[in-house]
């Protein structure tokens, strides 16, 4: 483990390339409000992050990231458009046994990141290039996707508006995604919850408990979905690939499914843009399934930067998230991308090198 100084020094040279690129700087508290998390995250955000009550102020929790008090502030009183930039800990549970590289013994994260707020066209396409052009010295393997392929791939299967947004909502969880999926193509069974079916139990009430079997057994009469969507979607989802081979991939599914067909389109304006900043698009990967096991608030282009340990996290990760800010905004929203690059793994390479 590299010692905190270093990590530092790192941090901050990363930092100012940030501030090279126009960004302005800001400190977001270390001690957030845990209800707009749990709202956003979900309750399984706890099992992640540190969370304790104050007599003041309630629920609270460790910052177990930046971009969401990063969009508060930035909704709150930022002009468009906007780049900020920061340094600091994140704080997050490791699972027992956890041997990263970073801080194997502690639960405190070194994190520098950039966030761009701006109707730019160009947006994503400049992130990732900035990002690319830090990260070139240590030679890591670049690794895209977009999350909008897959959510306009899912609103356009024909479905009923619960299972379609039951989907939606498992498409962060991959494996309860697939279940339901499968659950979704085939006919299925319906339950007996009768009274003699067992003992209520549970904080709901009976009431509340039988309305929400009620929605599963509508969900359950409903037609099976025809094979060939889920094989659609099965088929995006599978897609992966040097970046020009999966966007000619990609083309070839929207002639099935066109509601992707704009997504794919902009896919590829992406990588000319990139291209046309000087990174060669033939080295990056694309993965449609991408960005389905990271923040679940990005909504488009993703991307990761690895090292060749299998047993690494990403160095540097980073996303677009348009719908946060609507959420956060109060009525007001702003495209936004941005991303995180880790100081302490950069030092690990170094050390190595």
């Amino acid at each position: 483990m590299t010692d905190k100084r270093l990590r530092q020094e790192i941090g901050q040279r990363v930092l100012a390339e940030f501030r090279a690129a126009r960004a302005i700087e800001v400190a977001p508290d270390i001690l957030l409000p845990a209800e707009t998390l749990l709202d956003l995250y979900g309750e399984d955000i706890r099992a992640r992050a540190y969370v304790t009550h104050d007599p003041v102020r309630g629920e609270v929790m460790l910052r177990p990231d930046f971009t969401v008090p990063v969009v508060q502030m930035h909704m709150a009183e930022g002009a468009e458009p906007a780049r900020y930039c920061y340094l600091g800990e994140v704080f997050r549970k490791q699972d027992h046994g956890d041997t990263r590289p970073e801080h194997p013994r502690e639960n405190e994260y070194l994190q520098a990141g950039f966030e761009l707020f701006a109707r730019e066209e160009d947006a994503d396409a400049e992130v990732f290039t900035l990002f690319a052009g830090i990260l070139r010295p240590y030679r890591l393997s670049a690794v895209m996707g977009d999350m909008s392929l897959v959510l306009e791939a899912v609103r356009a299967l024909p479905l009923s508006p619960a299972r379609r947004d039951m989907l939606l909502h498992y498409i962060w969880q991959p494996k309860r995604f697939r279940a339901c999926l499968a659950r979704f193509s085939s006919p299925a069974p319906r339950r007996d919850f009768g009274e003699e079916a067992g003992i209520w139990t549970g904080l709901r009430s009976p009431e509340e408990m039988q309305a929400r079997i009620a929605r599963l057994d509508a969900i359950a009469d409903e037609t099976p979905l025809a094979p060939e969507w889920s094989g659609r979607l099965q088929h995006l989802l599978s897609i992966t690939g040097s970046a020009p081979g999966a966007l000619a991939e990609l083309r070839g599914v929207a002639r099935e499914l066109p509601q992707i067909a704009p997504a794919v389109e902009r896919l590829a304006k992406r990588l000319d843009r990139i291209a046309a900043l000087g990174v060669d698009t033939a080295a990056i990967r694309f993965d449609a399934s991408h960005g389905r096991q990271s923040m679940e608030y990005y909504d488009g282009m993703t991307f990761s930067f690895f090292t060749h340990r299998a047993d690494w996290p990403p160095v540097a990760s980073g996303g677009r998230y348009d719908a946060l800010t609507q959420v956060l905004g109060q009525g007001r929203e702003i495209p936004a991308v941005g991303g995180i690059i880790r100081p302490g793994l950069l030092a690990e390479l170094e050390a190595q090198a």
